[in-house]
């Protein structure tokens, strides 16, 4: 087969969904790689690598797509690039469906067989290609240095000439990949950190980090589903939590936030009116912020300043890191291409297969997907 890579069109993105080094992973199967001219410039990686590596270069992205019997991509394709891809392709990359149903609504029509990063199940044998795992990875760890670069404070204990300077005091929210990333971070910056989470079981890798875990009395309500998703809880449960935060924030100088529930907008754990708890020159970092937000006064894309309170609605900051992020996506796309096509034949009876897989046969195959295409009238 022919394995197209495209350069991504998204304002922003710079990341590009296969790097040189990985290119061998591809023709070693005997397959051959095109890349479009230009796609790893941003991330620092040229055409004369990806030529080094064994991939041809193609001159634009129509020529590409024609030729393309497979498409790895960062971002959702636009309806202009589905339109473009050949009838009865395959595509892998993120494919974000329950915001695109357009695009899905193509990808069926003309028979491409798509699989979405973002529904990769997370089981053990899948960890290898969990791509939002690894992209939380560098969207925690950079959180914590534009935090750094906001507050007007230092993060460390320093024992000057001039005087002592307390450690920052840093709260992070949510201990999943994201979360742990950036307690590790800031702990490593000298920062003191607490942490917060509804599961009880994170505590101990909390603790492991060197950050103090906030308890909250649970009610008693599943927290996470069996995919290992964040689950959707009461108004009662969230009460709870920010009741829990609020207790906090009145000593917090960086708050980063990273509570996501698959599927949903965010949970609101920062009220307006616990924002006027906080210090002035106090910083929040909302990685939700493209969910709704965990602040309620978070604006996506920008950075607010309210009651004293700057509020930085973070938008894609894996792409402000583009070498490590195109090569962690790299990886774990190349390990679901080899997944998918380990066989002549792709086994849909195997779960990361089937799970991953939204159109097939010129169908919406994903339920979750094709019942809210249903609920949108399509």
């Amino acid at each position: 087969m022919k394995v197209g890579v495209p350069k991504e069109i998204r304002s922003g993105e710079t990341r590009v969904a296969l790097v040189p080094a990985m290119v061998s992973t591809i023709t070693k199967m005997e397959h051959e790689v095109l890349v479009e001219k230009g796609a790893g410039s941003l991330a620092s990686f040229s055409d004369e690598a990806y030529k080094k590596a064994g991939a041809n270069i193609v001159p634009d992205a129509k020529a590409l797509y024609q030729q393309s019997d497979v498409i790895l991509k960062v971002q959702a394709p636009t309806v202009e690039e589905a339109k473009m891809m050949k009838e009865g392709a395959i595509y892998i990359g993120y494919l974000a469906p329950l915001t695109n149903l357009d695009v899905v609504q193509i990808l069926a029509e003309r028979k491409i067989v798509s699989f979405a990063m973002e529904f990769v199940p997370r089981i053990s044998r899948a960890q290898s290609m969990d791509a939002l795992s690894a992209m939380a990875t560098v969207a925690g760890y950079k959180a914590v240095l534009i935090a750094a670069n906001m507050v007007g404070k230092m993060f460390p204990l320093l024992m000057t000439a001039a005087g002592t300077i307390p450690p920052a005091n840093v709260l992070v929210l949510g201990a999943g990949v994201a979360g742990l990333q950036a307690i590790a971070t800031a702990r490593r910056l000298g920062a003191r950190v607490e942490a917060f989470d509804p599961r009880p079981a994170v505590r101990e890798q909390v603790q492991s980090l060197g950050a103090t875990f906030i308890e909250m009395e649970l009610p008693e309500e599943d927290v996470e589903t069996e995919g290992g998703y964040a689950k959707e809880q009461s108004e009662a449960f969230l009460k709870k939590e920010q009741e829990a935060i609020a207790a906090r924030l009145p000593k917090t100088d960086v708050v980063i936030t990273t509570a996501q529930i698959f599927g949903k907008r965010a949970p609101v754990l920062i009220t307006e009116e616990m924002v006027q708890l906080m210090p002035h020159g106090s910083v929040i970092i909302d990685l939700a912020a493209e969910q709704g937000g965990n602040c309620a006064l978070t604006e996506a894309g920008k950075t607010i300043e309210k009651y004293g309170v700057k509020i930085y609605g973070a938008i894609n900051l894996p792409a402000s890191i583009p070498v490590h992020a195109s090569q962690m996506y790299s990886k774990t796309i190349s390990n679901l291409f080899k997944q998918l096509f380990k066989e002549e034949t792709m086994n849909f009876e195997d779960e990361i297969t089937l799970n991953s897989c939204v159109t097939r046969d010129g169908q919406v195959v994903n339920e979750l997907v094709a019942q809210a295409l249903q609920k949108g009238g399509k």
